[in-house]
């Protein structure tokens, strides 16, 4: 019976995809950039950007290649020596010679800390005790040059980092004023090449309040940016079973409409587990129903391909997730890797024809 449940499902998302790719053909152009955190976890590696043969199988099962890679550095990390991390021209760049934009999460905090990290206090960032690193880190992206996407201190209306206001002994108002500071660095430094990217967590009932009171400003931030997830009723995180609408749909009108009504909006990450519904009927609704008709800001999309937190995110977690997420991304609505020689900063939207970030 569930062999042939799947076999229903994947029949569905083919013939649903048949209708929209031949709706989306018609356009001139792709219009949203697409990619995904690539673990080397179901692999046998290690993630991207440090080791490139996680992406490989991910497209290779995607069958398509992507306009973004994404990965995280917290500004405190241990390799072989434990130290304020600077930047690494050597990931971005072999991000670019694969034609991907990087989007590169980077978080003021200890590489293993939770919500509490006395050293990472936003009033210690606020008070310049950071400010030689930050210094050092922006000339480095001057230096290399090229653009990128910069998810600085995502999520920080959650409970779980230390920069939130709900935790560390931080304060309402600090997380603003922490975020105009390093960004004022950037500038002095005549930083150029960092499209700036906002990326809260979909509202929920114990976060941070109101969320239009940790955003920057207009003048601070190039991109919007929203974390989502279906967890289902997998075990290790029951969050109930929940549609991409379901998910996305207030706290984008609240970002789209009264926070940043100006600004592009990227999806960060998001997946959803197989517990509780079906992943592969999710997927599709999202790809070709939900962004090319209900989520016209949304320009850019990355898929978070781990298994964290013991979840089921990965798009190979069934064959019939897999086929679904390569039937919906397959639309000429979603942009493969034409990137490797991209100028210009912030980076743009992509516009219907000739891309508007070349």
């Amino acid at each position: 019976m569930k062999r042939c449940s799947a076999v229903l499902v994947l029949l569905t998302v083919l013939i649903m995809q048949g209708d929209i790719a031949g709706t989306d053909a018609r356009r001139s152009a792709p219009e949203v950039y697409w990619g995904a955190y690539a673990s080397g976890a179901p692999y046998g590696g290690i993630d991207a950007p440090w080791d490139m043969r996680s992406v490989t199988r991910f497209e290779a099962n995607a069958h398509k290649r992507m306009s973004l890679l994404e990965w995280g550095q917290a500004w405190w990390e241990c390799s072989t020596t434990c130290g304020l991390r600077p930047f690494r021209a050597d990931l971005m760049q072999r991000v670019r010679r694969r034609g991907y934009i990087p989007v590169l999460s980077w978080d003021s905090k200890h590489e293993r800390s939770g919500p509490d990290d006395p050293a990472f206090t936003l009033r210690a960032i606020i008070s310049g005790r950071y400010d030689r690193f930050l210094r050092r880190w922006a000339r480095g992206a001057r230096r290399w040059g090229h653009p990128f996407f910069l998810r600085f201190d995502w999520e920080m209306n959650t409970n779980g980092v230390p920069y939130s206001e709900h935790a560390n002994g931080n304060h309402p108002g600090e997380f603003v004023r922490m975020w105009r500071h390093v960004h004022q660095i950037f500038d002095a430094e005549s930083v150029r090449n960092v499209t700036w990217v906002w990326c809260p967590n979909v509202d929920y009932a114990d976060a941070v309040h109101p969320l239009r009171s940790l955003y920057p400003g207009d003048a601070y931030v190039d991109w919007t940016c929203l974390d989502g997830y279906n967890w289902g009723t997998n075990p290790s995180h029951v969050g109930g079973w929940h549609s991409f609408d379901e998910t996305f749909r207030a706290t984008y009108k609240l970002v789209t409409q009264q926070i940043a009504p100006t600004k592009p909006l990227m999806i960060g990450e998001t997946a959803s587990s197989e517990y509780g519904g079906a992943k592969a009927a999710w997927i599709t609704d999202g790809l070709t129903q939900q962004i090319p008709r209900h989520y016209p800001r949304v320009r850019a999309l990355v898929w978070f391909n781990k298994n964290a937190d013991g979840m089921d995110w990965i798009i190979e977690s069934s064959p019939a997730a897999q086929a679904a997420f390569a039937a919906g991304i397959a639309a000429p609505l979603y942009a493969t890797n034409d990137f490797s020689a991209i100028r210009g900063s912030p980076i743009r939207p992509l516009d219907r024809g000739r891309p508007s970030a070349h």
